[in-house]
């Protein structure tokens, strides 16, 4: 909802958009019609009429499409009015994508750090256990190095999730036009569905509801109506007029009317009208040729996020369900046999990180999940999910 409010390519979307259809009215209408007024045979520098033929002229004329023409017209200016508008709205779901991307990796940096955090402070305690070791001489200098070495490791894994959470937020300021205090709260774990649509569904709602399709289909209605505008090109259109003079006479005022009709002559229709029917056509054949392709474009990225989707449900269960608690037993089991003396300490340590990066991995696909939905709910045009991947937003944190 921020982004949506907030984005500024969006917003310059929608008034692009706006300026489209205010252009629609105009096509449908025939072009203004033109006054002359004339003064004619007026003599120099006088500026005085001719006693003969001096004469006040006043003329109107109108140019007259075809029929047809200006109903092609239209139709074309509609197409491309609801092109942008569709675009505008895609814009829009591009905008909470990238928005929803950036959420994601700054929630799972934030989670790894946390769990950096955690493994350190279980880290100073197998270094404590190190150290008491050996000062009554049962473990080694080198085992207590190696336990400050990793607590180091872990301070650095800190620093650069920090970091990598900082950059993401400043994506967000850019997403949003927010000030980066406005965005300064924790991000919250994502709240994500637990069913996943059948890939045939997906693909059903992003055939339909893909604003960029729609606007692709606009684009091939608006290069059908060129098409048909530019046939009619090699007809010419009629230009009408209405004429009225007068002249002052000895016995009064003497007054004229004429009425004119002309038309242009396509002389050079072999290379003009007939190449501008040859261009609309492929015009319209490429614009039939970019919906294909961004429609296969589309099932494409449905099948592969999708694809994603599944796997990354299927590991975590997999990694929730059984991998984690038998690296946490493992982990337990090492720290209980190097006080004990039967595993040296490089066992414990390496048990230790394994759990470490297994949770690491959690969250890293937690956060792909919630890619996978976002970028399916750009394609679909439409939500799928309940979460709102911002902070609260403060009031007056505009920029």
């Amino acid at each position: 909802d921020a982004v949506d409010r907030a984005n500024p390519r969006a917003r310059a979307a929608l008034l692009l958009a706006r300026a489209a259809e205010a252009r629609v009215a105009g096509t449908t209408r025939p072009p203004d019609p033109e006054l002359q007024l004339g003064l004619m045979n007026y003599s120099l520098p006088r500026l005085a009429p001719d006693a003969a033929l001096g004469m006040r002229q006043l003329q109107l004329m109108q140019m007259v499409p075809l029929p047809g023409k200006l109903a092609a017209a239209g139709d074309a200016a509609r197409a491309r009015a609801d092109a942008a508008r569709l675009r505008a709205d895609d814009t829009r779901w591009d905008g909470r994508t990238q928005a929803a991307m950036s959420f994601y990796d700054a929630w799972a940096a934030a989670e790894r750090a946390r769990l950096a955090r955690e493994t350190r402070r279980l880290l100073e305690q197998i270094a404590a256990v190190a150290n008491a070791m050996y000062k009554v001489g049962d473990g080694r200098q080198g085992d207590v190095l190696r336990a400050r070495v990793a607590i180091a490791t872990m301070d650095e894994d800190v620093a650069r999730m920090e970091a990598m959470q900082e950059a993401m937020r400043g994506r967000l300021v850019a997403l949003t036009d927010l000030s980066r205090d406005a965005l300064a709260a924790p991000f919250a774990e994502p709240t994500l569905p637990d069913a996943i649509p059948s890939l045939d569904a997906m693909l059903q709602l992003a055939d339909a509801g893909r604003p960029m399709l729609a606007a692709g289909a606009a684009d091939a209605r608006a290069a059908s109506a060129n098409t048909r505008l530019a046939r009619r090109e090699r007809w010419p259109d009629v230009k009408l007029g209405l004429q009225y003079g007068e002249r002052s006479m000895d016995g009064g005022t003497d007054r004229m009317g004429s009425v004119m009709i002309g038309a242009s002559l396509p002389v050079f229709a072999r290379d003009r009208q007939l190449r501008m029917r040859d261009e609309a056509a492929a015009m319209q054949a490429m614009a039939e040729a970019d919906l294909d392709a961004m429609r296969a474009e589309t099932r494409a990225r449905v099948i592969e996020r999708h694809a994603e989707l599944a796997s990354a449900r299927r590991l975590l269960a997999l990694y929730r369900q059984s991998i984690i608690h038998q690296a946490e037993a493992a982990a337990e089991s090492a720290l209980a046999s190097y006080r004990s003396g039967a595993v040296d300490f490089m066992t414990v340590l390496d048990n230790r990180m394994t759990v470490n990066r297994y949770l690491a991995e959690v969250a890293t696909l937690r956060a792909n999940e919630g890619k996978a939905w976002a970028e399916l709910e750009m394609l679909a045009g439409r939500p799928l999910t309940d979460t709102a991947p911002l902070p609260p937003i403060r009031e007056g944190a505009r920029q």
